[in-house]
């Protein structure tokens, strides 16, 4: 029995790293990259959770044409029946930037920003108004504060409503 358990359990994880590498073509492909990944569910239905960004935003027909790509692909795979949804959407303003790629289109938005300096964490609410290289400048109460990304531990677009 624990061979078969094991057996099942390396189908789906080959499954699911086979989808993220289809999910991460498409993508590049068509000029973003993978964000998230996210694989739930059992082997009988499995539910993939696919986010993508780009430099540029990401619309709902740039998903869709997306999504339509890695189906025909996922589609000739053996264990495609297990699929039961394969979801493809843009990160949203709710989640975290994860890339440094994604920052220069959000110059001039509000940002929560936490981060590492000298062994501490600090927070910041401040706008970003510049991406030099790997340092990313933010303004708050006029001053600029210049943060290496790789110190960056959490980085949301904040959303006004004014």
């Amino acid at each position: 029995m624990f061979a078969l358990l094991r057996a099942i359990f390396i189908s789906m994880s080959l499954l699911d790293e086979n989808i993220k590498k289809i999910a991460a073509e498409a993508a590049e492909k068509n000029n973003f990259f993978l964000i998230d990944f996210i694989a739930r569910g059992n082997n009988n239905a499995r539910i993939y959770e696919i986010f993508i960004d780009g430099e540029n935003d990401v619309s709902a027909d740039d998903c869709a044409k997306i999504s339509r790509e890695i189906s025909l692909i996922v589609e000739l795979l053996p264990e495609s029946n297990a699929i039961s949804r394969l979801d493809i959407s843009s990160p949203g303003v709710d989640r975290p930037l994860k890339f440094l790629k994604q920052y220069p289109k959000h110059i001039n938005r509000n940002f929560e920003v936490s981060y590492k300096k000298n062994d501490e964490t600090k927070k910041l609410s401040a706008k970003l108004v510049q991406v030099n290289g790997e340092v990313l400048v933010f303004s708050s109460k006029n001053q600029e504060i210049e943060i290496n990304f790789n110190n960056i531990t959490k980085a949301k677009v904040t959303v006004s409503f004014s």
